[in-house]
């Protein structure tokens, strides 16, 4: 998983986790706010009608002839009204009777008007109350509260039990609570806008070091630095500081690796020179030792050839990954070109290239480019007829270099058995067969490649493509 996707994952995990807790916190709180509010209505609208049950019973008489009456009309004017929805009403029960026997509606408030309220069955104690839930007029729900209250007529008259009952319509105790919900959801929801704008916004902050270490390791990705550079918070530092350190030590392997491939070829070379000298002169003593030498001789040029490909490939392994390794292109043309010139003096053949934009370079080595392009010329020049062009451009992030010569050309259905170890197509021209196949191994190594194809100057095009500087 890469930087981009690392900090996407995050931002996707931090903002998912944010949001579902805040999602989870406003639904908790609205729902714990919810049932409070109708607890405390409830409590309230029961506590309204014991209290009005109380003003009822305080108020509760009987007159000269046994019948019920109230001192002193309740007051307020709610009860007035008809249907406004609170009620009162007084019932005559018959001894030993169920609640429903005796008197129903001997008093009642004007609100009933014409209706008498009907109360489930059930048998009261003298002082207890009860509550209940009963259909009232117009289909009102009601809430109900009821006392039996037992009162003799007079010193020495006979004791009748009353049932006195006050009600109220449930919609006066429901529409509150659900006018309450609604703001509160309503002020929950702008709250939770609110709370997940600034969780986007805090994530998006909280990860804003990572895009800048995503851009410091592209900046050493297109070797614009040796190591990551900016200002990042002090909780990553300890992780940029490491970073580095391992940038530090990547080098430090490259460069020993790179001396360790150089110290093994020289360890090699010297008696694999022994040898052939030695085969050389036992070659000239006589035809005794002809065949021995012949074949010391053309198994140190076999050892030669392998250790020069795999020291070479070896050495641009080690390098070919290290960041922030640029590399200009004029000077490493340049300097190509008039070693061709020298080393090809007796040919003297027009070896042109560029003028290359500034802009133009290989995220690379230096002496990995050299050691491709080298090879390239090298082989243009050895078979070119008189002129040997090096041109070069960007390309959609890549460094495409064209390297052209006038000679015979290759046939098509040769180009790429060419690039294979050790293969060549005429004896005739010195070399070891190596040439294209390093170039190819080198440029793979780091994502490039090399093509052959015709060349406007009727000789061969050689084609490699390797990542360009930014």
């Amino acid at each position: 998983m890469n930087l981009l996707q690392l900090r996407h994952s995050l931002r996707v995990r931090l903002l998912v986790g944010t949001l579902c807790w805040i999602a989870a916190s406003i639904l908790v709180a609205g729902w714990g706010l919810g049932a409070l509010f109708r607890q405390h209505v409830t409590a309230q609208f029961h506590a309204e009608l014991a209290s009005q049950l109380d003003q009822l019973s305080a108020q509760f008489t009987r007159d000269e002839q046994g019948r019920p009456q109230l001192t002193q009309l309740p007051g307020d004017p709610r009860l007035t009204r008809p249907y406004s929805g609170y009620y009162w009403q007084i019932d005559q029960l018959a001894r030993g009777a169920p609640a429903q026997a005796g008197a129903v509606g001997q008093l009642r408030s004007r609100s009933l008007w014409d209706h008498v309220l009907t109360l489930p069955t059930d048998v009261l104690s003298d002082g207890a109350t009860h509550q209940h839930r009963v259909m009232g007029p117009q289909g009102q729900m009601l809430e109900v509260a009821e006392r039996s209250l037992r009162i003799a007529q007079g010193p020495d008259g006979p004791a009748r039990t009353f049932r006195l009952i006050t009600a109220a319509n449930q919609d006066l105790m429901l529409e509150p609570v659900a006018r309450f919900n609604g703001m509160l959801w309503l002020a929950l929801g702008v709250l939770a806008a609110g709370l997940m704008l600034a969780a986007v916004v805090q994530v998006r902050v909280g990860l804003a070091p990572l895009r800048t270490l995503r851009s410091a390791l592209a900046k050493v990705r297109q070797a614009e630095t040796q190591q990551l550079e900016g200002a990042f918070p002090a909780e990553i530092m300890p992780l940029i500081e490491d970073f580095n350190k391992v940038l530090a030590q990547n080098a430090e392997v490259v460069a020993r690796a790179r001396t360790h491939a150089g110290n093994l070829a020289h360890a090699l070379k010297t008696p694999l020179s022994v040898l052939a000298n030695a085969a050389d002169a036992a070659h000239r003593q006589g035809p005794a030792t002809a065949t021995l030498a012949q074949l010391v001789t053309d198994q140190v040029a076999i050892a030669r050839q392998e250790v020069d490909y795999h020291l070479t490939r070896a050495q641009v392994a080690a390098s070919s990954r290290l960041p922030g390794a640029r590399t200009e292109l004029q000077p490493v043309v340049d300097g190509l070109i008039r070693a061709m010139h020298r080393i090809h003096a007796e040919r003297q053949l027009t070896l042109t290239a560029g003028p290359f934009a500034a802009v133009l370079g290989f995220r690379g080595e230096a002496q990995d480019l050299q050691q491709m392009l080298g090879n390239l010329i090298d082989n243009a020049c050895k078979w070119a007829s008189h002129r040997v062009e090096v041109q070069a451009r960007r390309h959609a992030g890549t460094l495409v270099i064209t390297v052209d010569d006038d000679g015979p050309g290759l046939a098509a259905d040769q180009r790429d058995r060419v690039m294979q170890r050790g293969v060549r197509t005429d004896e005739q021209v010195p070399g070891s067969g190596l040439g294209l196949a390093i170039v190819d191994d080198l440029a793979r190594l780091y994502g490039g490649q090399v093509r052959l194809a015709d060349s406007p100057l009727g000789g061969l095009r050689a084609v490699l493509e390797l990542p360009a500087l930014a």
